[in-house]
């Protein structure tokens, strides 16, 4: 999982964070414009119960399958399994911009499991065994050729990041105070190449992108699978989801509702373009008020507040069926 929070509107970070239970109306939007109270239709409330429910439902059925894997390997300790669930989640951000260990999948093609990997441990930590794919097949359905989309600003277009074109660029991003108190990532052009290769090089499991709006790029974007990252062993992941890290490049374009318009035209995206992804996850720091803000008006829900390795983030959901109405 990348050291990032999916930061939309990072130039100003209030010092007091969104509580767990903080709704849209009690949250500023990127503008800072003040919400009204509005009564929501019974329709909205349904939904919204049925998604909680269902969230309720993968909670259960998650610890359970922990539960079950634990006692599997009390009876029959495996060591190597053992000092890779007690690293994973210790990593620090520099460590974490990896992810995890990338398994080769020169496998026959059943079963389509990573070497050493234990099948029976998978479920516990959200992931089904077949949602490993072999070579050939693209984990996140070809983000290059999703091609532009409209959005109010203007036409917006996701690039698959190519280093000996972006590197400078994106560098000079991460080198903003306000970008590197959440990502990290401040420092020579290495250490950016490094984050951006470890990716690139990987088995396509994160996508890193510029966004470019009206032909000029003004924001950097990771689109990855949520349920193969380390992410899904902190909330209850279904296969496919699908999650995003966000940062806006230009302090000029922040602090103006541009980053919810972005993140909802990118939310729409996916859900067009990946027919198998029922929800997009995101995991601001808690602390990021106006990345919240961002997400909450692009029509994410705030899900539960969990602790990663590094931070306290906001797990933000978007749901296919509430996409209509959210």
């Amino acid at each position: 999982m990348p050291p990032t929070d999916a930061s939309a509107d990072t130039a100003t970070v209030p010092g007091s964070a969104p509580s767990p239970t903080a709704s849209a109306s009690q949250i500023p939007d990127a503008d800072g414009e003040d919400t009204l109270d509005l009564r929501l239709p019974e329709e909205f409330i349904a939904l919204c119960a049925e998604a909680d429910a269902a969230d309720a439902a993968d909670a259960v059925a998650h610890r359970a399958a922990a539960h079950d894997a634990t006692d599997h390997h009390a009876s029959a300790p495996d060591p190597a399994a053992s000092d890779e669930a007690d690293t994973i989640g210790r990593r620090n951000p520099a460590e974490r911009a990896e992810g995890p260990a990338q398994p080769s999948f020169a496998l026959p093609p059943s079963p389509a499991l990573p070497p050493n990997s234990d099948s029976e441990a998978l479920p516990a930590l959200g992931i089904s065994p077949n949602s490993y794919i072999p070579p050939g097949d693209d984990l996140l359905d070809h983000v290059g050729d999703w091609g532009p989309t409209h959005t109010p600003a203007g036409t917006f277009h996701l690039l698959p990041v190519r280093i000996e074109r972006d590197l400078p660029l994106i560098n000079r991003w991460m080198n903003d105070p306000a970008v590197a108190e959440f990502w990290e990532l401040a420092g020579p052009q290495a250490l950016t190449e490094d984050h951006l290769h470890a990716q690139l090089s990987g088995d396509g499991r994160s996508v890193p992108c510029l966004g470019v709006l009206d032909g000029t790029p003004m924001s950097y974007w990771e689109i990855y699978r949520a349920d193969l990252d380390p992410l899904a062993r902190h909330y209850p992941a279904r296969p496919h989801d699908t999650g995003i890290h966000l940062l806006i490049g230009d302090v000029t374009d922040r602090a103006r509702g541009l980053g919810g318009a972005l993140l909802r035209a990118v939310a729409a995206l996916v859900l067009d373009k990946r027919s198998t992804c029922a929800r997009i996850v995101a995991e601001p720091d808690i602390r990021n008020t106006p990345s919240v803000s961002a997400f909450l008006s692009a029509g994410f829900r705030f899900s539960a507040e969990v602790d990663l390795p590094g931070k306290r983030a906001a797990l933000m959901v978007r749901d296919r069926s509430l996409r209509d109405l959210l």
